[in-house]
């Protein structure tokens, strides 16, 4: 039975001091790091996610000048830019497969993602027999709670490592993990 760990969006724009900073941010990408040093090996599919948003575009409504902060955001995550860029503390040499989302739409979930060479984050799971996914990341309540969705949508096993994850708000975050919970996901530490 192959596992794979989903990574998701830790990214400069999504740590303190960037354009969508969440509160311990910078702390999860070094302890995400801590568990690819001690359990890489574990993994038969390490898959890194990050927003990475058309930079001549409002990209389909996502970006606006007054956002709501639910469906409407400030710009963030802009191709090319070092808000796009993974957080320093996130130390990428195990991952197998990045996935960019969110280019000229919004996207929440890293199925709607893709590789640079256009491979579907559900065609690598079906092609590495993948039936246990780890979830880590940014955003809880955001990004982290449509990737761990859609993975148990997708037939898979889900489990959230609660110490590798960071949420914009403590209500959003624990209503979050309650819905993955109620769905099937397996709340736990990771140990690292």
């Amino acid at each position: 039975m192959s596992t794979a760990l989903f990574i998701v969006d830790v990214q400069n724009d999504f740590t303190e001091g960037g354009a969508l900073g969440v509160t311990g941010g910078d702390a999860v990408a070094v302890a995400i790091s801590r568990h690819l040093a001690a359990r890489a090996g574990d993994y038969d599919l390490i898959v890194a996610s990050r927003d990475w948003h058309d930079a001549d575009n409002a990209n389909g409504g996502h970006f606006a000048a007054d956002p709501d902060f639910v469906d409407t955001w400030p710009a963030h995550c802009v191709a090319g830019t070092a808000g796009a860029e993974y957080d320093p503390g996130f130390v990428t040499d195990a991952v197998t497969h990045h996935v960019k989302k969110g280019q000229g739409e919004p996207a929440y979930s890293l199925f709607e993602g893709v590789t640079d060479d256009g491979v579907t984050v559900a065609h690598l799971l079906d092609d590495h027999g993948v039936l246990e996914v780890d979830v880590v990341g940014i955003a809880t309540d955001y990004c982290v709670r449509a990737s761990a969705l859609d993975a148990i949508a997708h037939g898979r096993r889900v489990r959230i490592f609660t110490d590798l994850v960071a949420g914009v708000a403590p209500t959003s975050t624990e209503a979050a993990l309650a819905e993955l919970a109620h769905a099937g996901a397996v709340l736990d530490e990771s140990g690292a």
